[in-house]
């Protein structure tokens, strides 16, 4: 094969090896005495190293440089660049040495060099060959490594047994040069394929950097996108327990207006109750109709609100006495049918109490005649609305009455009436402050609604002692509550006064008075 002028190109080898391996392939061809027609020449051009090996009537040149075994990968690859291109006009072969079939992690970087500096092509003119001389250990099986390197070659892999090399595997050797050349183009690796892989490389490298720089932003990007979200739940942390200071800060605000408030009512109605009080003892107390305070008292069938009326009764103006005889057991009483009021003196002053009904049919709608009497037979009242429930027991029936009782008496009845809880003969003996604190909920608020008023009254003859201090404090509440309002009754919009006084005239003659 010849160029354009019709010369044969010269074969060159550049030897991609250690330092020791191509000491080793010199050596090889050095040992031939000269006999079979080959000649071996050693020799150097600037700081590379040649061998020039002919063989009849044809010649190969193997030319190499000093690796270093501590160069980095880019110095190595400026050697081979260098060597390469000191070829000048040839076709070139590159070949790589391995020891006794090894693939070492040094020859797997030489490769790695080449494919880096000169590109992928470089493996369609690269042989591999295996010096195995007999001081040489040879392996049984080659590195995976290894044969995938010989399968991008083409299969292209020498053996070199003997020393000195025979003329036949140096023919073997020119003959897988020509094979290489002809299959891959006669003018072998050329100065355009490296100038294209350099090119490559620049790009390559540029795109690197690029990716690179890209990724870095990504990664920057992804750091900043976490801290503000870091920050925003921090700062979400931070409102909300900003937030429910806030809410604390009201809710405690709230609670000390509302106690504020509670006070402020309470120092008021003293003050009403003090100059009522005042009033009373400087005027005295006519005995007329105007200045009885009338009570009425309100709950279900059982509640206890007949047996309360009469406890107060007796027990208002009486001391208990240990000689008392026992009153025995209590007959029992029916049921209370119509409204019935019974009048009594308490150191010095008059009180009508009015026991009704229920105040509810079975069907839970209002019953306005015992409305109508009620509140006719408390004139001028009512002043009081005593709410009687018997301890232990809070039924769906007392709720709706406690519902309906704004309807009935007007939006103000809860400020003024006073809860009272009956406790008969056999029922637990708990304190009423205890059994209010654990009351259903809807119960506790009907008390705090009544301004916390509430008293207990052992109706049961067993405890009848206990009763002598209950009545009179209830009584006392009873005062207490109507000074804070300055004696004055609650005002009844649904019914006249007239009408309810004719209703009044009416029950007195039918009950004889």
């Amino acid at each position: 094969m010849g160029d354009d002028n019709g010369a044969e190109l010269r074969r060159t080898l550049v030897v991609v090896s250690s330092e020791a391996l191509w000491s080793t392939l010199t050596s090889v061809l050095q040992d031939n005495p000269g006999g079979d027609g080959i000649g071996v020449v050693l020799s150097t051009a600037g700081p590379y190293r040649v061998c020039d090996v002919t063989v009849d009537q044809w010649s190969l040149r193997l030319l190499s440089v000093a690796l270093g075994k501590d160069s980095s990968p880019e110095a190595i690859g400026r050697a081979l660049d260098g060597c390469f291109r000191s070829v000048g006009r040839g076709a070139v072969v590159f070949l790589l040495l391995l020891r006794g079939g090894r693939y070492t992690e040094e020859e797997e970087a030489l490769a790695g060099v080449l494919r880096e500096r000169f590109g992928p092509e470089v493996f369609r003119f690269l042989l591999v060959v295996s010096l195995e001389r007999d001081t040489v250990v040879v392996v049984d099986v080659l590195d995976d490594g290894l044969l995938e390197l010989i399968r991008l070659c083409d299969g292209r892999f020498c053996r070199v047994t003997g020393a000195p090399a025979t003329r036949a595997e140096l023919a073997a050797l020119r003959a897988a040069v020509e094979q290489t050349l002809e299959e891959n183009g006669a003018g072998g690796y050329s100065q355009e394929m490296l100038g294209e892989a350099g090119r490559r490389n620049t790009e390559d490298t540029a795109m690197g950097l690029l990716t690179e720089k890209l990724l870095r932003a990504e990664e920057l990007q992804e750091a900043f996108r976490e801290t503000v979200r870091q920050r925003e739940e921090e700062r979400g942390r931070e409102l909300e327990a900003l937030k429910r200071r806030q809410e604390e800060e009201r809710k405690s605000e709230a609670e000390e207006h509302g106690r504020y408030q509670e006070k402020k009512k309470s120092l008021e109605e003293a003050v009403r109750s003090h100059a009522f009080m005042v009033q009373l003892e400087m005027n005295g107390a006519p005995d007329d109709e105007t200045r009885k305070t009338s009570v009425i008292l309100v709950g279900l069938s059982g509640s206890g609100k007949t047996s309360a009326m009469n406890l107060i009764l007796r027990r208002a103006d009486q001391r208990y006495s240990p000689r008392d005889p026992h009153p025995g057991p209590p007959e029992p009483r029916p049921a209370t049918t119509r409204c019935l009021g019974k009048e009594l003196h308490h150191q010095g002053q008059r009180f009508l109490l009015v026991d009704t009904p229920e105040l509810l049919d079975e069907d839970g709608a209002e019953n306005l005649e015992v409305v109508k009497d009620c509140l006719a037979l408390a004139l001028p009242g009512p002043h009081v609305v005593l709410l009687v429930f018997q301890t232990g027991r809070f039924t769906q029936g007392e709720a709706e009455l406690l519902a309906q009782l704004p309807k009935t008496f007007g939006p103000q009845v809860l400020e003024r009436s006073i809860v009272v809880f009956t406790r008969a003969d056999g029922q637990t003996s708990r304190s009423v402050e205890r059994y209010v604190a654990d009351a259903p909920a809807a119960l506790r608020e009907m008390v705090r609604r009544c301004g916390s008023r509430y008293h207990g009254l052992n109706v049961g003859e067993s405890r009848s002692a206990l009763s002598f201090p209950q009545v009179k404090d209830l009584l006392a509440g009873v005062k207490r509550l109507v000074a804070s309002h300055a004696g004055e009754p609650m005002a009844s919009r649904r019914f006249s006064t007239e009408e309810l006084r004719k209703r009044k005239e009416r029950r007195n003659i039918e009950d004889g008075f």
